[in-house]
């Protein structure tokens, strides 16, 4: 007996070859329908449907040949880019930043207002909204043109964009960020853990784009990390993979204040880079600490690349070789090690991609 696709099952699997015609197109160079079609896995007529509903709806655009050929050149097609814009938020326990990005994560606006960790939920929020507004307002949109928003802060957060547990903020605990932004954005809000989306954003405009297996770290006064897995971000079963530095064992809730301890207090890099001995001596129980944790990810995941970003990034001149000096004593193989290029930036850039995972192009229902 043959089966029948009901109409439903024809739209999820229309909706679906979409899908994987937008991935091909986002990550390679303009391609032919039958460079399509051999990548996506579907007939060339098939292709050709599917490409012509994603050229009538934005995401798609015809490449012009190039002048000069012999006979007439195959189509090519490219992803559009400019058909749409995300928001990426990124709130810390110092800044929120706001930046609106194209489809490939080109930063077209940004705008960013300084806080204190120990900013109230009310004021965090407050400034939160004024500073998605200002860049919404630079960008000339209004939330709903936007095509996807995504947010990121500290702490866990559950699938329903809820703050489960956070140390770092006051009154963060059990703020809905996903419920309170919703209307101001004026669509669907996804919220994701800072590090995990940092991880995302090194895969997608970073320094881990070909990386199937990837260990983020965030070194500043607040240490943690995010995990890349065949390619995906690794949320763990109750999304709380890559918290090592809960275990008091991995080093890591200690390891930021030696370089609080000297007495002068100064930019402790600085001085161990000008030869300063006991900056040199703070920085080095610093890396010590750090590379137990990275170690233990490490020898578990046994990625093909650790990623160095935050705020102590900036420094990582100074603690880049002993940190792989320590590691080569504990991992059986250290990994390649690297420094993230987004700067501040990071953190917003992989919650626009978050927002950017979350679109679709919405195709037509065929009468």
């Amino acid at each position: 007996m043959t089966a029948h696709l009901a109409g439903g099952d024809l739209n999820r699997l229309r909706q679906l070859n979409a899908d994987s015609v937008i991935r091909v197109l986002r990550d390679e160079p303009p391609q032919t329908l039958t460079e399509l079609s051999r990548r996506v896995g579907l007939s060339r007529a098939s292709t050709e449907d599917v490409v012509q509903e994603l050229l009538e709806v934005g995401w798609v655009a015809e490449v012009e040949p190039a002048a000069g050929g012999v006979g007439r050149p195959a189509r090519r097609y490219r992803f559009r880019a400019d058909a749409g814009h995300l928001l990426g938020v990124d709130i810390g326990g110092h800044k929120v930043l706001a930046v609106v990005t194209d489809l490939d994560g080109t930063v077209l606006h940004s705008r960013q207002v300084p806080v204190t960790p120990e900013l109230g939920r009310s004021e965090r929020l407050a400034a939160t909204d004024r500073v998605i507004g200002r860049a919404l307002r630079a960008a000339g949109l209004t939330g709903d043109r936007l095509w996807g928003a995504g947010v990121a802060t500290t702490g866990l957060v559950d699938g329903t964009g809820r703050v489960m547990l956070s140390e770092a903020l006051t009154e963060w605990t059990g703020v809905d960020l996903a419920g309170h932004l919703r209307d101001r954005v004026g669509g669907a809000v996804r919220v994701e853990n800072d590090c995990k989306v940092a991880a995302l954003a090194e895969t997608w405009r970073g320094v881990a784009r070909h990386a199937s297996d990837m260990v983020f770290i965030l070194a500043g006064w607040r240490t943690g990390a995010g995990l890349i897995i065949g390619g995906k971000l690794h949320r763990g079963f109750g999304n709380a993979a890559g918290e090592i530095g809960a275990l008091p064992a991995a080093g890591w809730q200690r390891a930021p204040g030696h370089l609080r301890a000297r007495p002068d207090q100064g930019d402790v890099f600085a001085a161990a880079r000008a030869g300063d001995k006991t900056a040199m001596a703070a920085l080095r129980r610093y890396v010590k600490d750090l590379a137990q944790g990275v170690s233990a990810l490490v020898l578990t995941l046994d990625p093909e690349l650790v990623v160095i970003g935050g705020g102590f990034s900036r420094s990582a001149d100074v603690f880049l070789e002993p940190l792989r000096a320590e590691l080569d004593r504990w991992c059986l193989r250290t990994p390649e090690i690297r420094v993230s290029t987004l700067a501040d930036e990071g953190v917003a850039l992989g919650a626009a991609k978050l927002a950017l995972d979350m679109s679709s192009p919405q195709l037509r229902t065929r009468r």
